[in-house]
């Protein structure tokens, strides 16, 4: 049974920085696909940045044009935990951040991430004001 447990929100100024932290549990896939998504009030889900694991595109990260230069995705292995890094924070971040799981397929000699993704966390509230 996979469990991802979000932490680290928070309330913070404009201009700040936050981690976000994400617990991975009972996690059996060999090669995978992390991310984190955000959805502000009133707005869709927004996925936001993806980190791939296995394969030669281990460690791999893609970033959307929203927080791209701004946030790191990144993973403790040994721990099983993965983090966003925030900086620069502006009002637009605020919104509930969540993190995925999900399952990849080789195609054209790279891992490309298959959506929808498979396990999600309950979310960890950010407001940046």
């Amino acid at each position: 049974h996979v469990q991802l447990v979000e932490s680290g929100g928070g309330a913070v100024q404009a201009g700040g920085s936050l981690r976000v932290s994400c617990g991975i549990f009972g996690l059996m896939y060999s090669w995978y696909c992390l991310a984190w998504f955000r959805q502000a009030p009133g707005k869709e889900r927004e996925g936001i940045a993806t980190l791939k694991s296995g394969s030669s595109d281990d460690g791999k990260t893609k970033y959307s044009d929203s927080v791209k230069g701004r946030y790191t995705i990144s993973r403790d292995t040994a721990k099983n935990i993965l983090y966003l890094q925030m900086n620069n924070l502006k009002s637009e971040d605020t919104g509930m951040y969540y993190c995925a799981v999900g399952r990849v397929v080789y195609r054209d000699y790279k891992l490309l991430c298959i959506r929808p993704f498979d396990y999600w966390g309950r979310g960890t509230q950010v407001t940046v004001s």
